[in-house]
């Protein structure tokens, strides 16, 4: 069926526009004459693919200035509209139309393009099928109507927006997607009928056929900023700029002097003891730009997991002074006959500075079937120490129900040689494979493999949660839509999975088990519960190589429910009980959350949230000053922590924003037990003193935000956090003592003003 509706898109696409489109969110029959009109939407939330319950149509058009779609969306008076504004990227249950469009057809890079009612974006990268990042801002224009029973709305995808093979020929094929979305009952309305949470989505995108159209753009982002220190009483002024040219689509250069770190931008509060370190996400314009060409994700089906983290760059100093000064980086994308390359390089200019490279190239040899590989580098002199990766990786897809991706990665780390210590040389490999097989009649079944060495090293640019570690997973899931109608569920999806692993010194970490379900509900909202278990084994991290420790058995609980905005408030909560202490299964931690989001009105809203969490039973690493003698030194503590965190958004008018953001966290920790972990893994108790300790953070912010033209910002924000670590606290718990002492923190506080246009040329 789709070589006919392919043939009839491309006549409709390549016959001349006798009107340009003119972006208001009215439908104009004359600005979209000879547009490929789409009907036949199917729901896929619920995944049931029936036809849609309200009438939705789109027109689809090539022009010379952009791709370009409209809507018409039937929505009576009986299905209240959702007006909601949001924040850029922020999104949320409201009345929206989607794009998702592969400008090479290959299944390797989309783009996602959200349109709410309202006239509030979302963009954001999708790779491995279904991945979606939001990080990745693009310029394109749109706008909405409404019209009594309808409304309406047009987006202009730029051809520069994304870089794009050169196809033979005066046409190219593309992969599209719409949906349209009713935030009142959250259903979602597709075409094609396909859900972007299943297994495969980008490989099945409508193939679509455009005439060949190419732009070029120059665009220079300077950008000022000065700050006031009021803790330290000074005034620092700093400066940088962006710039990106496309002369075509087969070429694009960004670059980058004094990037910006982000300063307007603040990361959630987190507390870490662990041993895996925390991810952040990176909101700087250069290295979101066309960064998915680079995201290959390697080291398991957690998504933070990918060979080059760019916030490395510019990140933690080699000799812990603070933030990495990166005086510049550059990146190249583009594609050259059936190839696509890109091309990476960021320097740290000064004494500690490091310089990080990486090149990747990929290749489709048929729809089916593709290889990439990639090479990064990372010298840092200040430690004596380069490394270097190498991955390559391979894409298969045999059938419409069938397919598998493989990726093998090697490292290469040497350190010393430079001064007087003898250089070492540290190699090592490890390689994934996945494998998706949708069996039909809403059953699927994956199976995933993971292999990771004891001496690669991916972390000098990437970000893997551990090495040493060999895994197996086998998951079975199955979707049921078949529900009654004047039920309070529209849609379930459930999983099981079973998995094993282990180290490759051959220690046996844990086998699990678990089962989860994740239900769309015909309020708009969901609801979402897991159970999961492990067996006795080991832990082979805490000790930072100190030694394995023998732990029992494991037991994870999980729930939450989501309630989209009703009248004024919208409603999200959840409980968690994790059980993966020395005491086993009865001595979990359990923890509490509650956020509810009050709306005056479509504009301004006020959130506040409360965590409580008690842990009878938290294991710590205690080495203390001397890890050498006490490397294999444990806590055990009985815990209580307290998070509270609240805010305002109002969203003045298109251009303008107000935010105020406050994050509290208090945590009292009384000792309980020290350990000693025997040379067999058996913890020892030991009368070693054990203090109590105490911890206190504070985030606020306050920021307003004015648009001056698309992508070019003035930004005036107040900052002031703080954290406190303190041992002997006592032994009682007061959550009003531990928000009292955090608000009293002022490590940092700081008054901003930002000012970044975009010039195009």
């Amino acid at each position: 069926m789709r070589a006919p509706l392919t043939l009839a898109i491309l006549a409709a696409l390549a016959a001349p526009a006798a009107h340009a489109i003119e972006v208001d969110g009215r439908i104009d029959p004359a600005e979209w004459e000879g547009a490929q009109h789409v009907t036949d939407f199917r729901l896929t939330e619920p995944l049931s693919r029936a036809p849609a319950p309200q009438p939705t149509e789109a027109w689809i058009k090539a022009t010379p200035e952009g791709l370009a779609v409209g809507w018409r969306n039937t929505q009576p008076a009986g299905v209240p509209r959702t007006r909601q504004r949001a924040q850029r990227d922020q999104g949320g249950n409201a009345d929206r139309v989607n794009i998702y469009v592969d400008f090479d057809g290959d299944a390797r890079t989309g783009y996602n393009f959200t349109l709410l009612l309202s006239d509030s974006i979302v963009d954001g990268t999708i790779t491995n099928e279904n991945q979606f990042n939001n990080d990745w801002d693009g310029d394109w224009r749109h706008a909405t109507s409404e019209d009594g029973d309808t409304w309406s709305a047009e987006i202009l995808l730029p051809w520069h927006i994304a870089p794009m093979q050169k196809a033979g020929g005066q046409t190219r094929v593309i992969g599209l997607s719409l949906d349209r979305v009713i935030g009142e009952t959250g259903e979602r309305m597709s075409w094609p009928a396909i859900g972007f949470r299943e297994q495969r989505f980008m490989s099945v995108f409508e193939k679509v056929t455009v005439p060949q159209y190419s732009q070029s753009l120059l665009a220079i982002t300077p950008y000022a900023v000065g700050v006031y220190d009021a803790v330290n009483g000074k005034t620092d002024f700093d400066g940088g700029g962006d710039l990106f040219w496309k002369p075509n689509g087969q070429f694009q250069v960004s670059a980058t002097i004094n990037p910006d770190f982000g300063q307007v931008e603040s990361d959630q509060l987190v507390v870490n003891f662990g041993a895996i370190e925390s991810f952040f996400n990176d909101k700087r314009p250069f290295f979101t730009e066309n960064q998915s060409f680079f995201d290959v994700p390697f080291g398991s089906l957690n998504t933070a997991n990918r060979l080059i983290y760019t916030r490395r760059v510019g990140g933690n100093a080699d000799d812990g002074s603070g933030a990495g000064d990166v005086v510049a980086a550059a990146k190249v994308n583009g594609s050259l006959g059936s190839f696509n390359y890109g091309v990476f390089a960021a320097n740290e200019g000064d004494d500690v500075g490091r310089d990080f490279y990486a090149a990747r190239v990929t290749r489709d040899f048929t729809p089916k079937q593709g290889l990439g590989a990639m090479v990064t580098r990372v010298d840092r002199p200040f430690r004596d120490r380069t490394a270097t990766v190498y991955e390559a990786d391979h894409r298969w897809t045999p059938t419409t129900q069938l397919s598998v991706r493989t990726t093998v990665v090697g490292s290469e780390v040497e350190i010393g040689g430079n001064g007087t210590a003898p250089r070492r040389d540290l190699r090592d490999s490890g390689g994934q494979v996945r494998i998706d097989y949708d069996m039909g009649n809403s059953w699927r079944q994956q199976l995933y493999l993971l292999h990771l060495g004891r001496d690669l090293q991916l972390n000098d640019f990437g970000f893997l949660e551990r090495n040493n570690f060999n895994y197996g997973r086998y998951e079975l899931g199955h979707r049921i839509t078949d529900l009654p109608a004047d039920g309070p569920f529209a849609a379930h999806d459930w999983r099981y999975a079973v998995s094993r692993r282990t180290n490759d010194s051959g220690v046996h970490i844990g086998d699990a088990w678990a089962f989860n379900r994740f239900s769309e509900r015909r309020d708009g909202g969901n609801q979402f519960f897991e159970v999961a278990g492990w067996t006795a084994g080991h832990d082979d991290l805490i000790t930072r190589g100190n030694g394995v420790v023998n732990v029992p058995s494991k037991l994870f609980l999980f729930a939450e429910r989501f309630r989209p905005r009703k009248g004024h408030w919208a409603l999200y909560g959840s409980v968690r009980y994790n059980a993966d202490g020395l005491g086993g299964v009865d001595e979990g931690a359990t923890t509490l959350f509650f956020e509810p989001t009050y709306h005056v009105n479509d504009t301004l809203s006020f959130f506040s949230g409360l965590e409580l969490r008690h842990n009878p039973d938290w294991l710590l690493w205690q080495p203390g000053d001397d890890i050498v003698a006490n490397g294999n030194r444990l806590g055990s503590f009985r815990s209580d922590m307290a998070f509270l965190s609240g805010g305002m958004t109002w969203l003045v008018d298109n251009k303008q924003e107000l935010r105020v953001r406050l994050e509290a966290i208090g945590l009292d920790a009384q000792a309980l037990q020290t350990w000693r972990v025997a040379p067999d893994g058996t913890p020892v108790a030991s009368t070693e003193p054990l203090p109590d300790f105490g911890l206190r953070n504070l985030g606020f912010q306050v920021r307003y935000r004015y648009e001056l033209a698309p992508l070019s910002y003035l930004y005036v924000a107040y900052v002031r956090g703080g954290s406190l670590f303190e041992e002997d606290i006592g032994s009682s718990f007061d959550a009003t003592r531990q928000f009292t002492d955090a608000f009293d923190l002022r490590d940092s506080e700081q008054l901003l003003v930002k000012l970044s246009y975009r010039f195009e040329i």
